[in-house]
């Protein structure tokens, strides 16, 4: 996980689970399932399982599942072995 003053969990979408919509949360969001839409939170994991639709925004992103859309970090991306992105990433490191 985040190394860096990182805060806890406090949103999550599970592995068996679909959302379709945007979220816009404070916080650490956690995706193991299926999310359509844009994500603006403050720390975002997507596990192995995930796969999002749609662009993402947060202070640091680690992809381990499949994102389809563009990815924004202000301080840090990590894509794990298993991650795939097709888009485009824009971070500081």
């Amino acid at each position: 996980m985040f190394s860096r003053n990182t805060e806890k969990l406090e949103s999550f979408v599970g592995v068996n689970s679909y959302f379709k919509g945007d979220i816009k949360t404070k916080g650490t969001l956690r995706i193991d399932g299926t999310l359509e839409g844009n994500i603006e939170v403050d720390w975002l994991i997507l596990g192995e399982t995930a796969q999002l639709t749609g662009d993402a925004s947060a202070r640091g992103i680690i992809v381990g599942g499949k994102v389809e859309g563009n990815i924004k970090a202000t301080e840090i991306i990590e894509i794990k072995a298993k991650g795939e992105v097709s888009g485009e990433l824009a971070t500081s490191k």
